[in-house]
């Protein structure tokens, strides 16, 4: 029994090893990549730059318009995911019973393993043109319809996490709410929510991680036309759409215009690890204790 206890107590400890060592092989070729391609480039000009035209002749490196247009595509897809995230964890969690519950969870985890460049086709195929019904001046490809099926996408891990959540709290706040005189629907909002919130807001910011770097439906749907906008009716790129057009193989290898990738590669990286660290953080400094 001790000597399986050790194989398992070693498997563990490998796979923990490798994930490390994927993650530093990950961090060494983005950063010695970008510090080749900023001897070339200012990193001022990356940071600073209102135009994006690498692949040009006249060559700009500002990447400013790369991350409107993340922002934009990202905050279009959380408008959508957070109220029906949240509305589908509460009804899971405090309305549906047991055997709804059991039934409706894994139909929601399907959204969640439908391919990505699916959904990127029904967003140029299908939302796009129900949109154009009602905004004419809607372009063939624009941030709204990317931002609306990718909300759409990530609802699952909203409602999933937030139900975890509103679950783990103690039944005794749901009773004694009750024996206040409240509703079930003033004890969801105005007890379990707030009793629940570090759990929500963790799942928020892992969705707004999983957005960001969401790749094969902001290509299909919102274009690779970068535009430094907060018009969601425009054509916009996103940093993951464009290191799709630099590695279709078009660019030549080493060149600084290829070189690109792994700046806006390590930007990518730079904003994911900081929201995952702050939902970490908020998961261990802000949840609540129950005994």
């Amino acid at each position: 029994m001790r000597a399986k206890e050790k194989i398992i107590e070693g498997g563990l400890w490998l796979s923990s090893f490798i994930t490390i060592l994927t993650t530093i092989g990950i961090l060494w070729v983005l950063i010695s990549q970008s510090i080749i391609f900023f001897g070339e480039v200012s990193i001022i000009e990356f940071i600073t730059g209102t135009e994006w035209t690498p692949l040009f002749s006249k060559k700009k490196f500002g990447i400013l318009p790369l991350l409107a247009g993340t922002a934009l595509t990202t905050f279009v897809a959380i408008s959508v995911a957070l109220p029906l995230g949240i509305i589908i964890a509460i009804y899971l969690s405090e309305y549906a019973t047991p055997r709804f519950r059991n039934i409706l969870k894994p139909m929601l985890e399907i959204l969640a393993a439908v391919p990505t460049v699916v959904y990127g086709f029904f967003a140029l195929t299908v939302v796009t043109p129900y949109l154009k019904v009602l905004f004419p001046s809607l372009s063939t490809f624009n941030a709204l319809s990317a931002g609306i099926v990718m909300g759409v996408m990530i609802i699952p891990m909203v409602s999933s996490l937030s139900e975890d959540a509103l679950h783990a709290v103690p039944k005794r706040l749901r009773e004694a709410s009750f024996g206040m005189g409240a509703t079930r629907f003033q004890t969801a909002f105005r007890v379990l929510i707030p009793a629940a919130s570090s759990g929500i807001i963790v799942s928020i910011i892992l969705a707004i991680s999983r957005a960001i770097g969401e790749t094969m439906i902001v290509t299909i749907a919102a274009g690779q036309q970068p535009n430094l906008t907060f018009n969601p009716l425009e054509t916009v790129e996103t940093i993951t759409a464009y290191i799709v057009q630099v590695s279709l193989g078009d660019v030549a290898y080493a060149s600084v215009e290829y070189r690109t990738i792994f700046a806006a590669g390590l930007t990518l990286f730079v904003f994911t690890f900081i929201l995952n660290n702050i939902s970490y953080f908020i998961r261990k400094r802000f949840q609540e204790k129950y005994d």
